[in-house]
């Protein structure tokens, strides 16, 4: 029988906060992987945006990371990833995945005893690495000045995607309208999630603003940590640095 080929999930974005969504993503994705017969899923990683992504409303990141860390108390296989958020700028998606890679290939070489400089002696050794997110990020692929071209390129050609269903997106329509996406569809892996699930951390922070119950859209453990911090209170949330909009995000 044929062997799997390992891969690991990393997820990008704001998770401000993380939501009960942001966790099915990555269970949704997995099930398709191992569903194909060709994929073995090993990891999942969060990556918190940094700070300067400039998001007026965007929380501090050691606030997310913190809550991304206690909503994944419960997964023995997906993790939250500080890297991104501790660097001294706002990081393209692309230079993440670039990171990510760099770590998987050091773990490899690693694993066959050889120096850190070198390289694996077989390059498959490592794990492929793949962005996942939901259909709304192909969209904004269509987005003027949004994405490089280049960076959607090497995205899509080196790493590849793995993107989720998301009600009112047709993500085949995305993918036919993007000559880009269109040349590397074999390395754009669709997956459906079979329970509509619109949960949205902007739902979330307007819900805490005015006093209603997010119970069920996040971790009890989430709640929890925004009641003893404070966050997104109508006079307290507006904690973003910055001023730039126009940056990509995938979630």
């Amino acid at each position: 029988m044929k062997s799997r080929i390992p891969v690991v999930l990393l997820a990008c974005g704001s998770f401000n906060p993380i939501t009960n969504m942001h966790l099915r993503l990555f269970e949704v994705a997995r099930d398709h992987l191992h569903q194909t017969g060709m994929y073995q899923v090993m990891e999942g990683i969060i990556s918190p945006v940094n700070d300067n992504y400039g998001k007026k409303d965007l929380v501090p990141s050691h606030h997310r990371v913190a809550m991304a860390r206690l909503a994944l108390q419960t997964s023995d296989w997906i993790r939250v990833d500080s890297w991104e958020s501790e660097q001294a700028q706002w990081m393209e998606t692309v230079k993440v995945l670039r990171h990510h890679q760099s770590q998987l290939l050091r773990s490899a070489t690693q694993m066959e005893g050889l120096d850190p400089g070198k390289a694996p002696s077989d390059p498959k050794a490592a794990p492929e690495l793949k962005l996942l997110c939901g259909a709304d990020i192909l969209k904004t692929f269509q987005t003027p000045n949004l994405w490089k071209d280049s960076h959607i390129q090497e995205i899509v050609e080196k790493f590849g995607l793995v993107c989720v269903s998301r009600v009112g997106h047709d993500p085949k329509g995305y993918i036919l309208g993007s000559p880009i996406l269109c040349k590397y569809k074999h390395n754009i892996h669709l997956a459906r999630e079979p329970v509509p699930n619109e949960i949205s951390a902007t739902y979330v922070r307007r819900a805490l603003g005015q006093g209603q119950s997010v119970k069920y859209l996040i971790p009890d453990s989430v709640i929890a940590y925004i009641k003893d911090h404070g966050l997104y209170v109508m006079d307290g949330s507006q904690k973003g640095r910055g001023t730039q909009r126009n940056k990509e995000k995938t979630s």
